[in-house]
């Protein structure tokens, strides 16, 4: 795929007509700069270590909780189907980079650790993938960092604010 496709297809914004309202302008501007810098992340990854951006954010939620999470809880925290983390385990255990041992007490559950071979790799993938986003938000100065930090910040609140 070309740049010009690859860009219309993450550019939100070209739907955009001359009167729409200014909240959706804003959503759909929001939209297409978190999947360009998500698009870079996935290239990035895939190119440099051969990974997929999911069994990233899976490795990525073990290496904040070193003692490990069940099946259960990467599915909740990754916001996908057991099926999807199954899958994505299976694969990294075939690699040496996670165990699954049993829950004692829980048949049914695993809880999934990384190995010393799944540390190293990921310790390696994180300081690129920080790279990464830093290099993406790079023009931006301390001050204007902090004003979308704010901004957002206030959009946050007001939204789960309105939320069931």
């Amino acid at each position: 795929m070309d740049s010009a496709s690859d860009q219309a297809g993450l550019d939100h914004e070209s739907r955009l007509e001359h009167g729409d309202h200014q909240a959706v302008r804003l959503w759909l501007r929001l939209l297409t700069c978190t999947n360009l810098v998500e698009r870079h992340l996935r290239n990035r990854l895939r190119k440099e270590f051969d990974i997929t951006l999911p069994r990233f954010d899976f490795m990525a939620q073990l290496a904040r909780e070193p003692k490990g999470l069940t099946m259960g809880d990467l599915s909740q925290r990754m916001m996908v189907s057991g099926g999807n983390v199954s899958g994505i385990a299976v694969q990294l255990e075939g690699e040496g980079l996670i165990n699954r041992e049993p829950v004692p007490g829980n048949r049914r559950a695993f809880c999934v650790t990384l190995t010393r071979a799944g540390q190293k790799r990921f310790a390696e993938m994180a300081e690129a993938h920080e790279a990464w986003v830093t290099e993406c938000l790079s023009n931006l100065s301390g001050t204007e960092t902090e004003q979308m930090m704010s901004v957002l910040k206030h959009i946050k609140h007001d939204v789960s604010r309105i939320e069931p």
